[in-house]
């Protein structure tokens, strides 16, 4: 069985666990803290990052989610998710690596530096400008959101694909973060709304980071 590598609070992992549960993949969590810098895990992966997935049996250790995910679309056919045209599939990859590159840059890296990485690592007070400016632009991605939701069904079209997970992924975890503002947003909300209550998103809204607890609506699917 795979071994997923990685920490609730990671994106990356994310969108991983609800790619693999969206296609009925069987796997085993393995808690990491890339921080620890663990010797057996830098072995695993010299990036001494999250995700790594891991099929110890077959000899096989995928790192990078981006890669990881393009592995199980190729080797699973169930619900496809880089699917449709070529342009298409353009638009997918597109999106991905929009909300994998730019909204965790601009939101969920300097929300996990701060809300959780300052609290659990160094001890350390959060930097408020920081926080305000994760906030602002958190607005930002949620109006751009707001217009695809505007114009398709789901964001890169007109079926479900890894641009929403990915998506979901990072919005998840700057939601547990408190650094979503829903006001204003109502195309995004209900969108999201719709993956809250999907059975391969509920574990990730049952989990909880150490001492770190999310809002009050984080798990609630009707929120």
């Amino acid at each position: 069985m795979w071994q997923l590598y990685q920490f609730p609070l990671c994106p990356f992992s994310r969108k991983v666990r609800l790619l693999m549960a969206e296609k009925g993949i069987p796997y085993e969590l393995v808690r990491e803290n890339p921080w620890d810098y663990r010797e057996e895990f830098q072995k695993l992966n010299p990036a001494v990052r999250t995700p790594v997935l891991r099929d110890e049996g077959r000899g096989l250790t995928l790192v990078d989610s981006r890669a990881i995910c393009e592995y199980l679309e190729e080797t699973s056919d169930k619900n496809p998710m880089i699917n449709g045209t070529a342009a298409n599939r353009a638009e997918i990859r597109r999106l991905v690596a929009l909300f994998d590159e730019n909204f965790f840059a601009d939101v969920t890296m300097p929300l996990l530096e701060e809300r959780m990485k300052k609290r659990l690592v160094y001890r350390q007070s959060p930097d408020s400008r920081a926080l305000r400016e994760a906030l602002r632009l958190a607005h930002d991605h949620l109006y751009y959101i707001d217009h695809l939701i505007d114009n398709r069904p789901w964001l890169a079209g007109s079926t479900m694909s890894l641009a929403d997970l990915t998506a979901a992924a990072q919005l998840s975890v700057a939601d547990y973060l408190g650094g979503i503002d829903w006001n204003g947003h109502d195309q995004a909300r209900d969108w999201y709304a719709v993956f809250k209550s999907r059975p391969s998103f509920r574990p990730l809204l049952s989990e909880r980071m150490d001492v770190i607890q999310p809002p009050t609506h984080y798990a609630d699917v009707n929120a």
